[in-house]
């Protein structure tokens, strides 16, 4: 069985404050700093329990907040990328933390999703970080959100980058009618796939890989069939998944965020992002 599982800790933190993103509303005590830990510790060690049994993963881990800020989840990202039944391990990240400790990854598994924040760091800084990635060979995409004050600088980002790394941005949502036609054209020209995020797909009924071979793992144990589908399916560390494995039409009367709509068959994006699928490079960036 092949599985893309998201993992998602106890983790509630981050070290960035962006005022539309509500994973920089909370500070996590010791307490559950200790508790995210043993949680990733333990999902490490399950997945580290089924070599030999068949199963192939591939990882995401999609904290509410930064997760290489803790060196558990890097620690984690290393011994998963050397495991010989994990296809790739990927991360959300800021990219704000020193990348010395990169060396130690597989680099034919490991990827980074790279997220740019324009208000919290500098153009040189993230680019700087960017690059270490680029010449260490390691698979990365790099991401925004779609502000209008932050046209000008995902211009000049798209700009400074490589050809070949795919900038995305993703739509700004709360507010309805947010963009023009020029809005549109203007990041479409940064992001040819622009369009695909801008939509909200309706999925009430649609079939779906989620809840068949993608599951939303959180640190509890607890499997959901998506992110945001509240309901839990079971349990990873009593069920496994093979046990949990089967075809889940989507319950949601709609769905917007590309973790979601890349796994709805009949957009077709597997056939757009291919094996990069986890960290968001369509085929056509991909080296």
């Amino acid at each position: 069985m092949m599985s893309t599982l998201y993992y998602r800790g106890a983790l509630s933190s981050c070290n960035y404050d962006c005022p539309y993103c509500p994973f920089s509303k909370t500070t996590d005590s010791a307490e559950v700093l200790a508790q995210d830990r043993a949680q990733l510790q333990r999902f490490v060690g399950w997945i580290q329990g089924q070599a030999g049994s068949g199963s192939r993963f591939s990882i995401f881990f999609n904290p509410y907040g930064e997760a290489l800020v803790h060196r558990w989840y890097r620690e984690a990202m290393v011994e998963l990328s050397h495991m010989e039944h994990v296809d790739k391990v990927a991360v959300q990240t800021n990219l704000s933390v020193k990348l010395d400790w990169m060396t130690e990854l597989n680099r034919e598994k490991a990827a980074f999703w790279a997220t740019y924040h324009p208000e919290q760091t500098t153009e040189s800084r993230f680019l700087s970080q960017g690059m270490q990635l680029y010449k260490q060979g390691i698979s990365f995409s790099v991401g925004t959100v779609g502000l209008k004050p932050y046209f000008e600088a995902i211009q000049s980002m798209r700009r400074s980058l490589p050809e070949d790394v795919y900038l995305w941005v993703n739509a700004f949502k709360d507010k309805s009618r947010y963009y023009t036609a020029e809005d549109v054209a203007i990041l479409q020209a940064v992001d040819p796939y622009f369009e695909h995020n801008l939509a909200d797909y309706a999925s009430l009924g649609r079939r779906c890989r989620t809840g068949q071979d993608v599951f939303f793992v959180l640190g509890s144990g607890q499997v959901k069939r998506c992110y945001k589908d509240k309901r839990m399916i079971g349990h990873l560390y009593r069920d496994g998944l093979a046990a949990l494995s089967k075809e889940r039409p989507c319950q949601l009367k709609q769905c917007g965020c590309y973790i979601g709509y890349v796994h709805m068959p009949e957009l077709s994006l597997q056939a757009v992002y291919g094996a990069s699928l986890l960290e968001r490079i369509p085929e056509s960036f991909a080296h």
